[in-house]
């Protein structure tokens, strides 16, 4: 980004949080637009206050298309480490945030920032996961199957290159891949660190669901997306909500290309597979959404339902309009992959013009030697926004 364009984004932030948060009064406003000036002529790039960095993480959140938990934007806590470069301190801090994150399964979002992007040399610091928690997937290429998460099939082969060796299990925990611009790629366990939460998932009337040994990790964290505030790109800043139930039992676990879970739970409700029209797989995502949330809750972790979700984002249009905001918005998104049309969302329109601050797909760091053909899969839909 050219001097020019990040000056025109900078006094455009600038102006936004003036207007939103009253902090400056006006003398103070044209002061900072004149010193934000002078350090972009002279070094290509500025650098925003804490308060600046707080209000554009959280107006990114409020800006998110694909969002659906967009009401509780102005709730999101940021954990400001701009001052970090070694891996080792990035990797202590971002545990301390998980840590405050997860909250014993009473679950606050959150959001971690470490340095931006040095537009004099393109470096930047960067998580190579796609979300900090994850389940590698294991591809025998004889047989062409996958032991755990075929969605992290090109991860788990990175991490491999890298030296870590996995279990082979369904459910490993993935490493934390940490690349930092003067240091080596490092790599570090969780099991070293702090335990992620995790949940199992049994259900309310079905007692063979526990012999499925099916679980889930508690809190979804997107680490693969640049945060840019006024012409700024964060390209390490992993940062969370909460899960909504489908996003787990219709997406994660259920969809042919992850766990295909359906085929077994329809077995064991002695459904008629040979029979589309008998709707058995209509039947056994039921059983299986019920029984995630029914596991969150008895944990005391943080979900929501897919219609409760839809409730709170009609009030998040509410507030926006009482605030003179214009609500812009993915359909294909925002409506929930579990009865869509039954949801109040459905039967609604919205502009999907892309506003700034705002979240963004960054290119992997690193190179796909796995062969697996990769996916859309099911991320968090509290922060989700079209590629940049």
């Amino acid at each position: 980004m050219d001097r020019r364009k990040i000056l025109q984004r900078a006094t455009e932030f600038i102006q936004k949080y003036y207007r939103e948060t009253n902090s400056y009064a006006e003398e103070e406003l044209i002061e900072r637009l004149a010193a934000v000036e002078a350090q972009i002529i002279k070094l290509g790039t500025y650098v925003h206050t804490k308060e600046e960095l707080e209000f554009g993480a959280k107006v990114a959140w409020r800006n998110s298309n694909r969002c659906i938990g967009r009401l509780f934007w102005d709730s999101l806590t940021v954990f400001d480490n701009r001052h970090l470069t070694d891996p080792l301190d990035i990797m202590r801090a971002t545990v301390a945030y998980v840590k405050w994150a997860e909250n014993d399964g009473k679950i606050r979002p959150a959001i971690c920032v470490f340095a931006p992007l040095n537009p004099s040399n393109g470096e930047s610091i960067r998580f190579w996961n796609s979300k900090l928690v994850r389940y590698a997937g294991y591809k025998d290429h004889d047989k062409d199957n996958v032991t755990g998460d075929p969605d992290e099939v090109e991860f788990t082969h990175a991490c491999q290159r890298l030296g870590w060796k996995g279990a082979g299990g369904k459910y490993d925990v993935l490493p934390v891949v940490i690349d930092s611009p003067g240091y080596e790629t490092q790599w570090f366990n969780w099991c070293d660190w702090h335990k992620p939460l995790e949940v199992p998932i049994i259900h309310p009337e079905y007692k063979w669901f526990e012999e499925l040994e099916l679980k889930w990790y508690g809190l979804p964290i997107i680490s693969d997306m640049t945060l840019e505030i006024g012409g700024i790109e964060y390209t390490a800043a992993p940062f969370n909500g909460w899960f909504m139930g489908t996003e787990i039992g219709t997406r994660n676990l259920a969809d042919e290309h992850r766990y295909n879970m359906l085929p077994e739970i329809a077995e064991r409700l002695n459904l008629n597979k040979r029979n589309r029209s008998a709707l058995w797989r209509d039947r056994a995502l039921t059983e299986l959404n019920t029984a995630v949330l029914y596991s969150f809750k008895a944990r005391g972790v943080t979900m929501v339902d897919h219609h409760s979700a839809a409730t709170q984002f009609e009030r998040f249009e509410r507030r926006e309009k009482e605030a003179g905001r214009t609500v812009c918005a993915d359909w294909a998104w925002l409506v929930p992959p579990t009865a869509g049309s039954t949801t109040n969302l459905f039967h609604k329109q919205w502009s999907n013009d892309v506003q700034s601050p705002n979240y963004y797909y960054a290119d992997k760091p690193y190179e796909d030697h796995s062969g697996n053909d990769k996916h859309d899969s099911a991320v968090c839909p509290f922060h989700i926004q079209a590629r940049k």
